[in-house]
């Protein structure tokens, strides 16, 4: 992997790293691509990146994500304000951009990597989702089970450099895809 492929994101995490009013939260909602779109709208998220989380691997590249070689999954890492956007509006927002009850992957990307996860950071996170995931499953929304996981976060690796804000800058590309995927 060239390493100038994530020089423009370390750089951008730097600066969200140094910024002690934000905090981060980390989901797997399947392609990152959309799910970074849904997020990077919310108001008081300053920036959603795409990467890979869970995994064992170090530094993985999307190659070896989407082979199935590292145990990762595509995830997004929020940072966000939490004066102006609650942990609890973002697990919603996560629950509205997936489809909860597949565990297979999501719409049309399949396999592990594409799977949804919640990755807690503290006991108040954990919490928040697991209540949050009871309360879909009460609301019996759905009529198969929820598979989504709630997991301890370990780790976060961002993807390279193309992957980051690909709803914008390959906006008709991403529009394709979307609409193909069948997410919309």
């Amino acid at each position: 992997m060239n390493p100038s492929e994530f020089a423009n994101i370390n750089k951008q995490l730097e600066n969200l790293n140094a910024d002690p009013e934000l905090e981060t939260a980390v989901f797997a909602g399947g392609c990152f691509w959309c799910t970074e779109s849904a997020f990077q709208e919310l108001e008081g998220v300053e920036e959603a990146v795409s990467g890979y989380a869970g995994g064992e691997e170090e530094n993985p590249t999307y190659q070896q994500v989407v082979g199935h070689q590292t145990g990762h999954r595509e995830a997004l890492k929020v940072y966000y304000y939490p004066e102006e956007i609650s942990y609890q509006e973002l697990l919603n927002a996560f629950w509205n951009s997936i489809d909860p009850t597949d565990d297979g992957g999501q719409y049309a990307d399949r396999g592990f990597n594409y799977t949804t996860a919640i990755f807690y950071n503290s006991e108040e996170e954990q919490k928040l989702a697991e209540e949050s995931l009871k309360a879909l499953e009460e609301s019996e929304k759905y009529d198969k089970p929820i598979a989504t996981k709630i997991e301890p976060f370990t780790t976060f690796y961002p993807a390279e450099d193309f992957h980051q804000d690909f709803y914008k800058h390959s906006a008709e590309r991403y529009k394709i895809y979307k609409n193909g995927s069948g997410r919309k």
